[in-house]
């Protein structure tokens, strides 16, 4: 069995607690252990490097330090904010020695800086891609929007992680478990991120304009990666539908959902119970 480091991140304990069991239920599937980072802490996504950009990168160095100091080698980080924080951070650690040195005076911890971090979308590529189809059983036939949001490839000079404009990763994944991702103009678009809470009517015009385009070129579901847009997307539905003046009743999933059901688990092992828009797939 491969084991791999865990960073779950605020979300996955709480308000996208699916995401974690949909993740923790695709990798066991797959002979893959993932240990949780011990005390781990917040990264300071979204908002903490707008204030004070040495504690912002100190509060994402700390939980790189904690993996190292667990000897871990590969850490997977399934929020898309989180994944970007901790890459990013790594990066500017990397690339400036002083700055390095006063965030692990911050920290009171070495930071080597030789972490692998991977996305969900990196996980599955490098451990079960491979072997995804022969342990398909139920295939996710149905069409799909595949949305990658704002934070899953970029920044591209730092991640050099898929297509920018236009990324592939989840579409590949997705064919291979069944499905049949659509065409459509809104992959990389905002979905209105943290303004969930403090402008739900920019959420709900940003959220409102993504749902539409995928329900208007016939997709049965939207893939997601990211714990903030699936929410944006999902219980933000009512001020998405008023926003509209119609009712869209496309169920939102994240890539291990999907994944999850067309290798054979159910629904309640990946969570599917959870949504607020009822996922009502065949």
């Amino acid at each position: 069995m491969k084991k791999l480091g865990f960073y779950p991140g605020c979300s996955l304990k709480g308000s996208s607690s699916e995401y974690a069991q949909s993740v923790l239920a695709v990798a066991k599937a797959f002979d893959i252990e993932l240990e949780e980072i011990n005390d781990w802490n917040c990264c300071g996504a979204t908002a903490a490097h707008n204030m004070n950009k040495e504690l912002a990168l100190s509060l994402s160095a700390r939980i790189l330090a904690l993996a190292e100091k667990q000897g871990m080698e590969e850490i997977v980080v399934p929020c898309a904010a989180c994944y970007n924080r901790l890459t990013v951070t790594q990066h500017e650690l990397n690339k400036d020695e002083a700055l390095k040195q006063r965030v692990c005076d911050i920290i009171e911890m070495p930071i080597s800086g030789s972490l692998q971090v991977l996305n969900v979308m990196q996980l599955i590529d490098k451990y079960v891609a491979d072997r995804l189809e022969e342990k398909v059983t139920t295939p996710f036939g149905n069409k799909v929007a595949c949305y990658y949001g704002c934070l899953l490839v970029r920044p591209h000079n730092i991640l050099k992680f898929d297509r920018l404009e236009d990324p592939q990763s989840m579409d590949i994944l997705m064919k291979r478990s069944g499905a049949n991702p659509i065409e459509w103009g809104f992959k990389t678009e905002c979905c209105g991120a943290g303004f969930s809470v403090s402008r739900t009517d920019v959420v709900a015009k940003l959220s409102g304009n993504i749902v539409k385009d995928a329900a208007d070129r016939g997709a049965e579901a939207i893939i997601v990666a990211c714990p903030m847009c699936q929410s944006n997307l999902d219980m933000r539905r009512p001020a998405i539908n008023e926003y509209l003046k119609q009712k869209i009743d496309i169920p939102v999933l994240y890539i291990t959902q999907a994944i999850g059901l067309a290798v054979g688990l159910n629904p309640k092992e990946v969570g599917l119970q959870k949504h607020f828009v009822p996922v009502e797939i065949n």
